[in-house]
């Protein structure tokens, strides 16, 4: 391992993030961990030079206090107890305005080298990839998103052609996509890439779910369904590897906070899984991701192209799929797409999409009354897609894509614009 470590121990802390944030950006790697890892799991953390146990008012978990095991502070490693009455009073400490001084002194208490760098990272992972890898062979889901294409290419640097890549066409994809994703992939890039049409199997599965979260679990658990079908086919495949990365673990839920919202590939999975884990991106930020990507030589456009979530135009199809809607999100998604090109918001705005509710709002259409879905434009600004803010569109811009949407799209009535930032809002609407 590279790279020293200080964890941050969440104890109920809702700056938990920022804090791991603060680390890295001086260099120093970081990761969070529950209040209660146990001590040999603490110290056998790679890098560990010292831990930072941050309290909050999320301490207070199902109407009982939580803490640390005492036995982290005799391990001789340097601590940082924040903001909470815990059984070390005299190591108490508040973050100051600025938390950078805080942390720097802390940072030279712990002996911890600046060297966090995405170098060492990758040199990292390419070790513990081959070595949890060892002979065995690993089948990728690529879906041609920014943290697929990241891990793709580090497996491809670790293991080579013990790398299986299987392209899933599960009918929620943008228009054009799947095409995409197999030129790049198998004919630019040269990976073995095996190509599934399972739009049907998908479509049918969700028929009448319109629950968000039982959605997600649904398209993650098909997946893997798929997944183990494909591997079934090939000889030795021992390991799933997924392009996981922080913000999911997080949002997905803690022992202190709620969950935001179930990730299809943390809460869906199920529990007879066949396969073992490769997650090497798991503890990286999304700005990392692509830092990440750059580094390891993918081309651009791929690294910084339109995030895409995993159940992909299914949770902007909102409620239950029907593939009418599921076709207006689609193409009004292209036209979108097309426009923010044509105006050169497309090297601008780091996330925008459409969203169609499951209802439909009265409209006229041939001199009659017409009952058609509304269209929900979505533009949104971010670095590491735990906040963002909404893109001020031009109002010429916003009447050009609405003008084609209802000239263009079949079904399309209206168009809206979201001016919700996160928080409060998500990025998407489930």
């Amino acid at each position: 391992m590279k790279q020293d470590m200080i964890a941050v121990l969440d104890l109920g802390g809702q700056d938990n993030v920022q804090v791991a944030r603060a680390l890295r950006e001086k260099g120093v790697y970081s990761e969070i961990h529950p209040h209660d890892i146990a001590l040999e799991a603490l110290k056998a953390l790679p890098g560990i030079r010292g831990f930072i146990v941050n309290g909050g008012e999320n301490r207070v978990v199902n109407g009982v206090s939580i803490d640390v095991d005492p036995a982290l502070y005799t391990l001789g490693l340097p601590f940082l107890v924040v903001n909470h009455r815990g059984s070390r009073p005299n190591d108490l400490e508040a973050w100051p305005l600025d938390m950078g001084p805080a942390l720097q002194d802390f940072i030279a208490r712990c002996g911890a080298q600046a060297n966090w760098s995405m170098e060492n990272f990758i040199e990292d992972q390419v070790a513990l990839i081959r070595q949890q890898v060892g002979d065995g062979k690993v089948l990728l889901a690529l879906s041609g998103g920014v943290d697929s294409s990241v891990v793709a290419a580090l497996l491809l640097r670790a293991i080579g052609d013990k790398l299986t890549c299987v392209h899933v066409n599960h009918g929620l994809l943008r228009k054009g996509e799947p095409e995409q994703v197999v030129r790049v992939f198998r004919q630019e890039l040269g990976a073995n890439l095996i190509y599934v049409d399972a739009v049907d199997r998908f479509l049918d599965k969700l028929a009448g779910v319109s629950d968000p979260e039982q959605k997600r679990k649904i398209i993650g658990a098909e997946f893997i369904r798929v997944f183990e079908e494909e591997a079934r086919k090939l000889s030795g495949i021992d390991f799933l590897a997924q392009g996981t990365i922080y913000p999911d673990i997080i949002e997905s839920g803690t022992k202190t906070a709620k969950a935001v919202k179930a990730h299809h590939n943390v809460g869906g999975l199920p529990k007879d899984l066949q396969f073992s884990l490769v997650e090497p991106l798991k503890y990286l930020f999304k700005d990392e991701v692509r830092a990440c990507g750059v580094k390891l030589g993918l081309p651009h456009d791929m690294v910084y192209r339109q995030p895409f979530p995993g159940p992909g135009l299914g949770v902007r199809c909102l409620g239950a799929i029907t593939r009418q809607r599921l076709e207006i999100v689609r193409e009004s998604d292209a036209i979108l797409r097309e426009e923010f090109a044509r105006h050169g918001l497309d090297k601008k705005v780091w996330q925008y999409f459409t969203v169609v509710p499951d209802f439909r709002a009265v409209g006229v259409r041939g001199h009659a009354r017409a009952m058609e879905y509304p269209v929900i434009l979505r533009a949104v600004n971010t670095v590491d897609a735990m906040t963002a803010t909404v893109e001020p569109l031009l109002f010429p811009v916003l009447a050009s894509i609405t003008q084609r949407i209802l000239a263009e799209v079949p079904g399309a009535g209206r168009v809206l614009y979201d001016l919700s930032p996160k928080p409060p809002a998500t990025i998407e609407w489930e």
